[in-house]
């Protein structure tokens, strides 16, 4: 399975925006789903974004509403959200998630995981 490091996390007010990367290295063998999960202490990790890696197929969940957008850079085996118009109730820890087949949208599916990167968005 591939490492996945997650960056560009951080702190802003609510309205504001931030792009996070999600970079893939370390495996041969490259996953063909990639996706966005986020999770706050003491719930369940939920789905953010998802797409098929070299493909068209991309997911989002309903709270994103036009938000967030998640695309990829083959060429740098990279995947990137960005967020824009953040609310307070966007603050949790996002994770970057890969997993080997198809379908991509099926949140359940996802077994490797980055560490994450803290994005907090104040009032």
């Amino acid at each position: 399975q591939e490492h996945l490091a997650e960056s560009g996390g951080g702190s802003v007010q609510a309205g504001g925006s931030l792009r996070l990367s999600c970079e893939l290295s370390g495996s041969t063998y490259r996953s063909n789903c990639v996706a966005w999960f986020r999770q706050v202490p003491d719930k369940l990790r939920e789905g953010v974004a998802a797409l098929h890696v070299g493909g068209r197929t991309i997911k989002y969940a309903e709270f994103v509403k036009g938000r967030f957008t998640i695309s990829q850079d083959l060429a740098e085996n990279a995947v990137y959200l960005e967020m824009n118009d953040l609310t307070p109730d966007d603050t949790a820890m996002y994770f970057c998630a890969t997993q080997r087949l198809p379908p991509c949208g099926n949140w359940f599916s996802y077994n490797n995981y980055g560490r994450g990167t803290q994005v907090t968005v104040s009032s």
